[in-house]
């Protein structure tokens, strides 16, 4: 299954590049399920990040490894997450994460998503809510890198 959400926001995309911190990683969690961090080495090839799940009892590793990052011709900056460890009932896990330059100086930041579960029908089930899970992402984007209308953004992180 594919999913794609695109975000336009204020700030060049070298800076928000460097934005994608632990920090940001940490707001951009969803309410549900509670995530726990346990490593976030950052967003260059060779890093990897260890997330716990917490659904009421459950509790699942996600480990995903940075396999790629880089900057394409067109000025267009990214890294790649692969899950190596996924929570069920997810089998396979590729989270491109595109920063592309944007109209007037700013950037649109892509998540371009593909999922895979054992099962075709059940990837269409779980469509909805991958997709909620990153639409939710869209306007702590635009708090911490501005808007597109160009108003500034905040300073989300610890001074």
């Amino acid at each position: 299954m594919h999913l794609i959400l695109r975000t336009p926001v204020a700030q060049p995309p070298a800076q928000v590049m460097a934005g994608f911190t632990r920090e940001l990683f940490l707001a951009l969690a969803p309410p549900f399920p509670k995530l726990r961090l346990h490593r976030f080495d950052g967003c260059r090839r060779g890093d990897q990040v260890e997330i716990e799940l917490i659904t009421g009892p459950l509790h699942q590793r996600w480990t995903s490894l940075i396999t790629d990052h880089g900057q394409l011709p067109d000025g267009t900056l990214y890294f790649v997450d692969e899950a190596q460890t996924a929570p069920a009932p997810l089998r396979y896990w590729r989270h491109r994460h595109l920063i592309e330059p944007g109209p007037h100086g700013g950037s649109v930041i892509v998540d371009d998503i593909e999922f895979r579960t054992a099962s075709p029908a059940l990837d269409v089930l779980l469509y909805p809510a991958m997709w909620a899970q990153f639409a939710w992402r869209k306007p702590i984007y635009r708090r911490w890198f501005g808007s597109e209308s160009g108003a500034p953004a905040t300073d989300p992180g610890p001074s």
